[in-house]
């Protein structure tokens, strides 16, 4: 192409606020709080649905959350250009989605048949199949030191091995049925699989971020194929018309929650998005798989779950806990060097030489920035987007009802001030530093 990676200057900084580095593990993070926070609303959901139904309900939440956030953020003509610059990136982004879907379908069979305590941690090993792709076809970690692999690889196993004991703090010792081991085999099967769905889909990701696409743009692709696949799934899967989908959308005070839960997920996974753009998958994924103490908080502070637990599941829990943060505090301090910047770069050209795209302007948007001045303007449409997102929210929440279940109110209050505060800080700082780009 003419440039010389060398002569380019690497920027590890945004020129305000923090450093890309910094700004990642803090969005890596903030993704961990809001992504276990995101099963909590499906637990005020009452039994007699399929998990088919309520999953495709909550992908529902999900893909009206989706348009709201970048059009908010940055409007459709944005995104639109966006896409348009990048067309061959559509086709990673519905693979994506459909790819979740797939991989979401899987950890419900898994839940049926080994139970959430077991599938858990297993499905979670999709960060360590992140990073092998990562090596593989995107050059990261290559020149990094002995001591930042260390870290990341240390790191990543870490946090699946604290996932393994926090799950097994939510065992509470029921003996197998007589001819369980097929089931089991199953089950476990099926979770294998979801980890490899899951950790093959940051593939699409990096690949669109090395080619310098938007998040924001990235995820309105996404959820197009996240929420055809996933009803496609409950329609051939779940009794086609007899799927119990159709009763639960008459529901709308059992609706809310559900809609609550993809809200929540959402606003997780773009900050996940934004982690795996500038920490790289190595990095920003098991940052955000943190978001099982999350999760783990909320079902034992919020709904009790381990009020019946013995010291031994106590005991789970507290050394889970230090594991999984001394996993995180290890990837967060493994800070690139310049020989792995070099490395990036030359995925980065690989990309542009293949497609045709601009060197400079996609160097500048991995490093936070922007070339031209894409349009940002808000059209009418935009606004009727957001208001209909808004209007489905407020008619869902007025109808919604709080099932007979045991709630610490305190705790709500005191967990909910943990998502204000990370939403506020990691939003805050991409905004100061990237203007969300």
């Amino acid at each position: 192409m003419g440039l010389s990676r060398t002569t380019l200057p690497q920027k590890t900084a945004t020129g305000q606020g923090l450093s890309l580095h910094g700004l990642g593990v803090v969005c890596g993070l903030a993704a961990g709080v809001w992504l276990g926070a995101a099963e909590a609303p499906t637990k005020l959901v009452t039994a007699g649905f399929s998990p088919f139904a309520v999953s495709l309900c909550m992908v529902a939440g999900v893909f009206t959350a989706r348009w709201t956030f970048p059009t908010l953020l940055k409007g459709t003509s944005y995104v639109f250009a966006d896409l348009m610059a990048k067309k061959h990136l559509i086709v990673w982004a519905i693979l994506a989605g459909a790819l979740w879907a797939v991989g979401n379908t899987l950890t419900i069979f898994a839940i049926r048949d080994v139970g959430l305590a077991t599938a858990f941690p297993i499905w979670n090993t999709n960060g360590l199949v992140g990073l092998v792709w990562a090596r593989l076809l995107f050059l990261e970690l290559q020149g990094a030191n002995a001591q930042n692999i260390l870290k990341v690889v240390v790191g990543g196993v870490l946090i699946v091995s604290a996932a393994i004991l926090l799950g097994f703090s939510t065992i509470h010792g029921a003996s197998a049925a007589p001819g369980a081991t097929v089931q089991a085999v199953r089950g476990l099967a099926a979770a294998v699989g979801a980890s490899l769905m899951w950790g093959t889909m940051y593939v699409p990701y990096r690949k669109a971020y090395i080619s310098g696409m938007n998040p924001l743009s990235f995820v309105t692709a996404f959820t197009v194929g996240e929420l055809a696949t996933m009803f496609a799934l409950t329609l051939y899967l779940d009794g086609g018309r007899k799927s119990s989908v159709f009763r639960l959308v008459h529901n709308p005070q059992l609706l809310f929650w559900l809609f609550l839960g993809g809200f929540i997920w959402v606003i997780g996974d773009i900050f996940q998005q934004f982690a795996a753009k500038y920490l790289g998958i190595g990095r920003g994924i098991p940052l955000a798989n943190t978001n099982q103490l999350w999760g783990l908080a909320w079902g034992a502070l919020v709904f009790g779950e381990l009020a019946t637990a013995n010291a031994q599941h106590r005991l789970f829990v507290l050394l889970g806990s230090v594991l999984m943060i001394a996993g995180a505090l290890a990837i967060s301090t493994a800070v690139a060097s310049s020989r792995e910047h070099t490395s990036r770069n030359a995925a980065l050209e690989r990309e542009c030489d293949r497609y045709g795209l601009n060197y400079l302007e996609v160097l500048g948007a991995q490093n936070g920035e922007e070339f031209g001045n894409r349009n940002q303007r808000r059209r009418w449409w935009d606004f009727a987007i957001v208001l209909a997102a808004t209007a489905v929210f407020i008619w869902l929440g007025i109808h919604a009802r709080l099932p007979p279940i045991a709630i610490n109110g305190h705790w709500v209050l005191a967990l909910g001030g943990v998502l204000i505060v990370s939403l506020a800080g990691a939003g805050y700082g991409l905004w100061r530093s990237t203007r969300f780009c």
